[in-house]
């Protein structure tokens, strides 16, 4: 029977339990019944949930659950302890294994004393994502063996499975997930949890953990003996498998591909010989060589790169065997897989008629809806306010864009998001704006917990080599756009405890920074005045650092915080529709030129009152 309970309850569910659960639910579990006692992360669509589940059962079983500043601390955080002989476990986006990869690139020669598992949710198609980033290619550099579930069951079993390999083997591993998986839901039958390992031991061995050209010399040679074991010993991992059928085309599947090709075959009727890979770094060449048997064609299918189908020929070439290899020049290189896409590779391969199930788009298609901001978000004032500010002054700016909700005001009316590339990415680069554009004002625009993630070093930057730059940090007290988590301007942990809370403003103080003020951004004649003073002092050589500070909105309603709600006066409403063409906020509806406000969408900011040139807009209690 698959029993549904919440979060806690569905991670502490006794063994032989099948329960209900997501993906990074699973890996949560799996790291659980590991022993896990380390874990720790920065959050980050779609990987938050692994460690955003820890941290609801850690005070249950006694594990360290943090939010770390950033990915390389957390993975620092994680790999000590393993280097003291706790399980650890650190979760990331595909792109925050690329803060955390100096540390990364280096485990691998030093190894570990207890497992160490890094856990890489990649997002093909990039649904919350700046890149299609394929972190099988790290295991690849960094000489570091990467699992792949194709479903939650696997992402439970391959935690505890990478977990127990990389203790056997003193040496690290990957777990990569997709978002598919990551987010999917489904049956997960439990087993049992070990209990957790917190107290390590570290003996002072500094020709192990010292990683000096000498010491690290001798180090890359353990490492490629081990890598070469690697490339059997993981043929033994029980998630990979062969299928066997009448065919002479093998398919040889990774990660979640394995589904799509189990479909497409159900769809086109036919059976053939199906090679599942859940250790694509590296290749099990054992299964390679048992597989290849009989076979005159090869079809992988993974997504979005070639890792899998690179190694293939590779080993295949050095077994002299000459078989046609297909992957990427019928599935292509980029996106998600789909099933449509695995059958017409595989009817093309084959050679047979295939055509896909017509679907009556004008019923079954969705209309396109761009994201906006919630209603009552603080980052829609202070776009507002920026933008006044800048007519106000008769200036036109660079806006040096970053990544989070705020990315929205990259669309009209706020148009103040011209570039956008990497967490910390806005004072880094408007660093560089400044120091080239010599006839427009230059501001960073950037999120409270990405300003502790990776803006702190920038900023200092600019200090010291007097890059004339405006930060403006829009300060909503949350990690907003990966549910909500905790940072350090929180003055909370992820397991609830209260700790010390780190103000923005002070670290900017203690920089160096010329001019800093903190502003609440719902209102607009204070938030115009303290942005327009900060450029004009950028204008004339220094640095300013100013702080929107407002609680989300959507974590204001939840914590019963609201200010009411508002109605528009429609005897005194002009129908400028400044509120709606140029606020744009969601819970203002245009209607016969005058504008209403949908009340159950309303979350109070009061700023439509404040902008309102009419004065039409007033509290409901006071109509």
């Amino acid at each position: 029977m698959i029993a549904m309970s919440r979060t806690r309850d569905r991670l502490l569910s006794g063994e032989g339990s099948t329960i209900f659960m997501l993906g990074n639910e699973a890996i949560a579990r799996g790291a659980i019944e590991y022993g896990t006692g380390v874990a720790a992360a920065y959050p980050g669509t779609p990987s938050s949930e692994v460690i955003g589940s820890l941290a609801e059962v850690a005070k249950d079983l006694g594990i360290h659950v943090e939010w770390s500043i950033n990915e390389k601390t957390a993975f620092e955080v994680a790999y000590a302890a393993a280097m003291s002989g706790v399980p650890s476990i650190t979760a990331m986006k595909h792109v925050g294994l690329n803060v955390a990869s100096d540390p990364l690139m280096t485990s691998a020669y030093t190894g570990v004393k207890a497992g160490l598992l890094i856990v890489t949710a990649d997002d093909p198609y990039m649904h919350s994502s700046q890149n299609e980033q394929d972190n099988r290619w790290s295991g690849l550099h960094a000489y570091i063996p990467v699992l792949e579930p194709s479903n939650p069951q696997e992402a439970k079993d391959l935690t505890y499975i990478g977990l127990q390999l990389s203790e056997t083997y003193k040496h690290p591993f990957i777990l990569r997930s997709v978002t598919r998986v990551s987010h999917a839901r489904g049956p997960v039958k439990l087993g049992a949890i070990h209990p957790c390992r917190t107290a390590g031991s570290f003996p002072r061995e500094p020709n192990k953990w010292a990683v000096i050209p000498a010491h690290a010399r001798e180090m890359k040679l353990r490492l490629v003996e081990k890598w070469r074991l690697f490339e059997n010993v993981l043929a033994d991992v029980p998630h990979n498998r062969l299928e066997y059928a009448d065919s002479t085309l093998l398919i040889v599947a990774s990660g979640i591909g394995y589904f799509y090709v189990k479909d497409a075959l159900r769809l086109l009727g036919r059976e053939v010989k199906v090679l599942k890979i859940a250790t694509p770094v590296p290749l099990p060449i054992k299964l390679i060589e048992e597989a290849v048997k009989g076979t005159e064609k090869i079809l992988v299918v993974e997504e979005p790169d070639p890792v899998v189908e690179m190694q293939l020929k590779a080993a295949l070439l050095d077994m002299d065997i000459k078989i046609k290899v297909y992957g990427e020049s019928v599935l292509g290189r980029r996106g998600e897989l789909t099933i449509d896409r695995v059958a017409q590779a595989i009817s093309k391969i084959l050679n047979i008629a295939w055509i896909p199930p017509s679907v009556n788009d004008p019923i079954l298609r969705p209309p396109p809806r761009s994201p906006v901001l919630c209603p009552g978000c603080p980052h829609r004032a202070a776009f507002y306010a920026l933008k006044l500010a800048a007519i106000k002054l008769g200036v036109d700016p660079i806006y040096s864009g970053d990544i989070g909700c705020y990315s929205l005001g990259i669309a009209p009316p706020y148009n103040v998001q011209d570039v956008i590339i990497e967490m910390g990415g806005s004072i880094g680069l408007a660093n560089g704006f400044a120091q080239t554009i010599r006839d427009r004002p230059v501001i960073a625009i950037i999120g409270d917990s990405t300003f502790f993630h990776a803006g702190i070093p920038p900023l200092i930057n600019a200090v010291y080599n007097r890059a004339p730059i405006v930060v403006l940090v829009l300060d909503n007290e949350t990690t907003g756009m990966t549910g909500f988590q905790p940072h350090p301007g929180t003055g909370t942990t992820a397991k609830g405890d209260r700790t010390r809370r780190i103000y923005l403003e002070e670290i900017a103080r203690a920089a160096g920074v010329d001019y800093v003020e903190v502003f609440d951004p719902y209102n607009i004649r204070r938030a115009v005045d303290t942005i327009i003073q900060g450029i004009k002092l950028a204008m004339r050589g220094g640095v300013a650092f100013l702080v929107a500070r407002r609680t989300c909105s959507l974590l204001a309603q939840r914590l019963g915080l609201l200010r009411g709600i508002y109605k528009i006066d429609r005897e005194r409403c002009t129908g400028c529709q400044l509120c709606v063409k140029k606020f744009a906020c969601p819970a203002i509806v245009a209607e016969d030129k005058k504008p209403y406000i949908v009340e159950s969408l309303c979350r109070g900011c009061g700023v439509c009152a404040d902008i309102c040139p009419a004065g039409a807009v007033v509290r409901k209690s006071e109509a």
